[in-house]
């Protein structure tokens, strides 16, 4: 593999990015805002915690589903970068698989969680391990009886998507959805690590 996985982590970690007197930030093609973790992590528990059990599985089906929306129209915008240009394509040389590795590292340069492609069988399967990630930090109120690390599950469909489902389409009718992934791990599970496995939906 010819992606420096500290190299792009040290640089991109380096970044300083400023909101707008809404606090929004504006970057890779996306506005986004910064909030405190506490805010997300209770925002998804509260929801899915008052959920009736019928409807426990399609709350946290939209819960993922936004994250993959909106890992797909960000990972666009990171990989057609001009910081992407100059901090990680001069390593690219397997192209897709090198693009996955690359973004997942400024994934993990930007503290969203610690994160690495463990395996991949280009165009079917992918396994993504996160050793820290913000939302297992409920683990602190005790282990979980679920999984719920959402925004990553849907980062990595969304970054399989990116790599080997079609063209990007910004209307998002087309590409998107050609893969899903489950968490088969989870740190606010009593894990070690996360897991997340990717394969075509």
């Amino acid at each position: 593999m010819a992606i420096n996985r500290k190299a792009i982590i040290d640089n991109f970690s380096k970044f300083d990015f400023a909101g707008n007197d809404k606090g929004l930030i504006e970057g890779f093609g996306v506005l986004v805002n910064q909030l405190p973790t506490s805010f997300w992590n209770g925002f998804a528990e509260r929801l899915t915690m008052q959920a009736p059990p019928e409807m426990l599985e399609a709350t946290e089906y939209l819960l993922y589903n936004a994250a993959h929306e909106c890992g797909y129209h960000t990972g666009y915008g990171i990989i057609t970068s001009p910081e992407w240009d100059a901090g990680v394509k001069p390593m690219l040389e397997k192209i897709p698989e090198d693009i996955l590795h690359g973004a997942f590292a400024v994934f993990t340069a930007w503290g969203w969680a610690q994160t690495e492609v463990v395996e991949l069988i280009p165009e079917k399967k992918m396994v993504v391990r996160a050793y820290n990630y913000y939302e297992s930090d409920v683990v602190s109120f005790g282990k979980s009886p679920k999984a719920s690390a959402y925004m990553i599950r849907g980062v990595c469909a969304a970054f399989m998507d990116l790599a080997y489902g079609g063209p990007y389409d910004k209307t998002g009718k087309s590409g998107i959805n050609t893969f899903q992934c489950v968490q088969t791990k989870g740190i606010e599970c009593g894990d070690d690590y996360g897991e997340f496995v990717v394969t075509k939906g």
